[in-house]
């Protein structure tokens, strides 16, 4: 399960990067080069999309090296294995059982008219 959520997040990177691209590559093409796009009064147009394409490149960068490294991104879970819930519950017993009982019932909390 962790690794298709992995490959999902890792396709919502890659999107963005084939769009601001695709987007390029028409203009590219609509113009023939670069040089004649600029011409046509696409340049402020092609240097956005490569700016914005080149901005989504460094998560994509970042997945990537989280995959094919092992890492975890930050406040991903370590194992499921990690947490011992019967350690716990019996860390809390012991702990109950070598504290002393109270002495007296603490008040009970009363709200309005005061009790003497």
């Amino acid at each position: 399960m962790q690794g298709l959520r992995q490959v999902i997040k890792l396709l919502q990177a890659i999107v963005p990067v084939l769009y601001c691209g695709g987007l390029l590559y028409y203009f590219l093409r609509l113009g023939g080069s670069w040089k004649e796009a600029t011409e046509m009064g696409l340049g402020p147009t092609l240097w956005g999309l490569a700016i914005v394409g080149g901005l989504f490149c460094f998560p994509l960068l970042l997945k990537l090296v989280w995959l094919f490294a092992g890492l975890r991104p930050r406040g991903a879970p370590v194992s499921e294995d990690a947490f011992d819930a019967d350690a716990v519950i019996a860390r809390h017993l012991a702990q109950r059982a070598s504290e002393p009982p109270p002495q007296h019932p603490a008040p009970r909390p009363s709200f309005g008219k005061r009790h003497r």
